[in-house]
């Protein structure tokens, strides 16, 4: 201890050691202490020598200070120590009072990032960092977080690619803003931050380690907008994680979480008082939900997020603030232009946005409002630069917003009692500011990108000059004021828009050249030799008459494309023209603007360009360079070439027409064999069905005559009746036999009683003759007989009886039995009618049997004829083939042929596509 305190300021006798030598007595007490407290100890001098002597313990303690780490493990308090070491020596901070010839402030930097490539040279000693993470004491996580954090400020690739091949090293760093103690939380949001930087897979893992769910709770109870540094701190961590990584935007939309971003912009009524704090994190929101919906994400993932924006209500809560009052002009900015991307090219959202009214009295709508903004020149420049992207925005592929801005310019749709989006346009294009000219001039070009309705439309457009004198046209005005030589940057804004109006429109050609100072005017300019600043007016004046000349119908007879061609040889020369033509791409200012739809420049003097025109340029000057270069035999070698082309691609049209109906015919045939087939086969199954029926009744009658029961006709028929209906009439007809054995003889015992009968009536008949003659003797002989009589009479009696008794019961019976031999006999009539509609069915069967068997007969000389037929299509295919290869040739030689003359040589597609607008002009032409 007496040592510690010699080394922290104790008063010697002799001599002062210097601090290289105190650093390396301590590294040695580190080194060879056995005692914990004074390794502790020594460790702890080594933390206040590090920021005075920086060099001297970075150099010396260091691979002490890591053994530390390894070793000292369970005291948390040495590990702290060393800890808070290694990040004064790896940290850019440095103390403002210490004295300056003991620190290198030029050097700091390089000083920082050499330890800190020292220290991660081996990986283990950031393996072992990430491991006290893990740690929950207050005195080993939060230097630990500090020193990770300075290691990926001074070597962040190289920590960034450890820390992704290191097992949970990311969820290490991730739980730190679970911690409860804001110290770390807050240092772990700034680790994260360095860690996310330009590193799309770790950003990755970071966004499904739950992160967004993380940040967006922290920014929700830390108070949204009106939150401190810790609000910004999320914010940029978020930015980090979603800017140019398509697959965490697409995971942040998934979870729904664009909804959870509405609240951040609900702006109370009074906005006064704005704080930096709240400026900045509001600024960063914006910022944030723009990324979502940036142009240059994939179109897909863009449209997604500008639906899930309007649906959730975000477009409406932006549009609130748009149109609020007391909002500081920077936010009013950036809220601008986060309406205009997250609006367009989506049609919805630009029919919503057409219908905001700002709450004025009268109401009138926001883009009226915002383009009052653009043409004022007293509003900053920022803000009239964000309102022209917001109206190009709305007009991205929005013809419906095309059309009304420019129905708000025709005579029919003007109302002279309110301010309409075309007078505010008109007004800035003739202003005496020049921005107001050029943003007017490119607003009014972008009402007219990609629709030639709405060019002819603008045409019609009529202007009042002034009192006493007529009106002139939209067109003539522009070049009137052209021609008066305003500012450079006005000039270029009219050029822009003359070009873009007459590009793709030979009315608006034809309307141009009608003037007859129009064409002199232009040679003028190109042809005169004059300063850099006019170079630019050179170029767009020489792509405007290229566009005169390309896009020429002929219909003016004093500017056909010939005759204003041997203008250009002839006044300008042709090699200067396509010089002066390429002075539009190699300005300097062009390259940066065609870089993204934004307009984005530091002055007003800057705007020259547009980001759409500039895709224009680049599409027209090879266009224009090779129609001006052509020479009239080489047109008319052109125009021959196409005519043969034009041939040919007849022909061939003619012969793909013919095949595609051959080919329907043949797929109309296949279908009709393939029914016909599956019919076929049907009656086929239907014919062996029948025919096992009838084999089965046949093996049937020829078992029944071999057993020696021989059927009549009406039996047979029967029985194949009831066989073909699946009947067993066999114990029926035993029923029925038997039944009528029992009847023949009850009529046989009925018919002998009756004869009893008759002979006991006629003895009875016989006593009553004998007794009335009275004979007594007869009689009295007759008495013995007569009792004996009696006895028999009395036993047939009896025996008559008996024999009634058995009549009445037999009579019975056989009422029973001719009732139920009644009802058997029904029933066989039943059968017999069953068994003659059978027989007129099979009747039917075998006539059908035998129209299928014609229907196929008939069947397969339809098939030999198709096959023949379709044997013929094929050679008249091939006979096709060869002509079309002979055609091939042909064009083969007169494409060599061009080559030959100097000739490019253009695609099929592009001839068709020429030769649909040369169509289109045509029909276009009143003449």
């Amino acid at each position: 201890m007496n040592f510690l305190r010699g080394v922290m300021g104790g008063q010697s006798a002799g001599p002062q050691p210097s601090g290289a030598e105190t650093v390396q007595k301590l590294c040695d007490r580190v080194a060879s202490s056995t005692l914990l407290e004074d390794r502790r100890d020594a460790v702890r001098a080594l933390k206040a020598l590090s920021k005075k002597y920086r060099l001297e313990v970075g150099s010396q303690a260091m691979e002490h200070l890591v053994n530390v780490l390894q070793t000292d493990r369970s005291d948390s308090e040495i590990i702290g120590y060393a800890l808070d070491t290694l990040c004064n020596l790896i940290s850019n901070e440095v103390e403002e009072e210490e004295p300056e010839e003991n620190v290198q402030k030029t050097n700091s930097e390089d000083l920082a990032g050499q330890f800190a490539e020292i220290y991660i040279k081996q990986q283990d000693n950031l393996a072992l960092l990430l491991s006290l993470l893990e740690e929950f004491d207050f005195h080993v996580r939060w230097p630990a977080v500090k020193l990770l954090t300075a290691l990926l400020k001074n070597q962040g690739p190289q920590v960034q690619q450890i820390i992704l091949v290191s097992p949970m090293g990311v969820s290490r760093m991730m739980d730190l803003l679970a911690d409860s103690r804001e110290v770390i939380r807050n240092d772990g949001l700034l680790l994260l931050q360095q860690l996310t930087k330009a590193n799309a897979a770790i950003q990755k893992i970071v966004a499904f380690e739950n992160a967004f769910e993380r940040l967006l709770d922290i920014i929700t109870e830390e108070g949204m907008s009106d939150g401190g540094i810790v609000v910004e701190d999320c914010l940029l961590l978020l930015l980090n994680l979603m800017k140019n990584n398509s697959s965490n935007q697409n995971f942040f939309k998934e979870g729904s979480y664009i909804q959870r971003m509405k609240p951040w912009f609900e702006v109370a009524e009074d906005n006064s008082g704005w704080s930096a704090q709240k400026v900045t994190n509001l600024h960063l929101m914006l910022q944030l939900v723009r990324v979502l919906v940036s142009p240059v994400n994939p179109p897909g993932a863009t449209s997604s997020c500008q639906k899930s924006a309007f649906q959730c209500g975000l477009l409406q809560q932006l549009c609130t603030i748009l149109m609020a009052t007391g909002v500081p002009a920077d936010i009013l900015t950036e809220t601008i232009n986060t309406v205009s991307e997250v609006i367009r090219g989506s049609q919805v959202n630009q029919d919503y946005f057409a219908s905001v009214n700002a709450p004025s009295n009268p109401p009138r709508p926001a883009i009226v409002v915002l383009l009052m903004s653009m043409v004022n020149e007293r509003q900053p420049f920022v803000l009239r630069c964000a309102v022209l992207y917001c109206f190009q925005c709305f007009l991205y592929k929005n013809q419906k917003g095309q059309a009304e801005i420019v129905a708000t310019l025709l005579p029919a749709t003007i109302d002279a009692n309110s301010i309409s989006a075309g007078q505010l346009l008109c007004g800035g294009l003739f202003s005496t500011d020049s921005l107001s000219n050029w943003c007017a001039a490119v607003a009014l070009a972008h009402a007219l990108q990609d629709n030639s309705i709405q060019k002819e439309q603008l045409l019609r457009v009529q202007l009042a000059t002034s009192l006493g004198n007529p009106p002139v046209s939209l067109l003539q005005q522009c070049t009137n004021i052209l021609s008066q030589g305003s500012k450079v940057q006005t000039r270029v804004g009219l050029l822009m828009l003359l070009s873009t109006w007459m590009t793709n429109c030979p009315i608006a050609v034809s309307h141009f050249l009608h003037n007859q100072t129009n064409v002199p005017f232009l040679t003028a300019q190109i042809s005169e030799n004059l300063g850099e600043e006019e170079q630019l007016v050179q170029g767009l004046c020489a792509l405007l008459l290229g566009i005169c000349i390309y896009y020429n119908e002929n219909s003016l007879e004093n500017y056909t494309k010939e005759k204003l061609k041997q203008l250009i040889e002839k006044r300008i020369g042709k090699e200067i023209f396509i010089e002066k033509l390429a002075y539009i791409s190699k300005h300097e200012l062009y390259s940066r603007a065609g870089q993204k739809p934004q307009p984005s420049y530091n002055s007003p003097e800057q705007m020259l360009f547009d980001h759409d025109f500039t895709k224009l340029v680049k599409e027209l000057e090879v266009l224009i360079t090779k129609a001006v270069q052509k020479s009239s035999e080489d047109e008319k070698k052109e125009e021959e070439v196409k005519k043969s082309l034009e041939q040919h691609d007849s022909i061939v049209n003619q012969y793909k027409e013919l095949i595609r109906e051959q080919d329907l015919q043949l797929n109309e045939l296949k279908k009709q064999v393939t029914a016909l087939t599956n019919q076929n086969e049907q009656s086929q199954t239907t014919i062996t069905q029948q025919m096992s029926q009838i084999q089965q009744l046949r093996d049937q009658y020829n078992l029944l005559k071999i057993q020696g029961k021989p059927l009549d006709n009406q039996h047979l028929i029967h029985n194949e009746a009831a066989q073909i209906n699946g009947i067993q009439p066999k114990a029926d007809m035993e029923e029925i036999g038997r039944l009528r054995k029992e009847v023949e003889e009850l009529k046989k015992q009925h018919n002998v009683l009756e004869g009893q009968l008759a002979e006991k009536e006629s003895e009875i008949d016989k006593l009553r003759t004998a007794q009335s003659t009275g004979n007594l003797a007869e009689v009295t002989t007759d008495v013995a007989g007569d009792q004996q009589m009696d006895q028999h009479k009395l036993v047939g009696t009896a025996e008559a009886s008996l024999r009634d008794n058995d009549s009445d019961s037999a009579a019975v019976k056989i009422g029973q039995l001719e009732n139920r031999l009644s009802v058997l006999e029904d029933e066989n009539n039943t059968l017999k009618d069953q068994v003659k509609i059978l027989t007129e069915e099979k009747k039917s069967l075998d006539q059908q049997l035998a129209s299928t068997n014609s229907t196929i007969a008939i069947l397969e000389t339809d098939k030999r004829k198709l096959q023949q037929e379709l044997t013929e299509s094929k050679k008249e295919q091939d006979d096709l083939l060869v002509l079309l290869a002979d055609q091939d040739q042909k064009i083969f030689g007169f494409k060599n042929r061009l080559k030959e003359l100097g000739e490019p040589v253009e695609d099929e597609d592009d001839l068709e596509s020429a030769d649909q607008e040369d169509d289109d002009d045509d029909e276009d032409d009143p003449n």
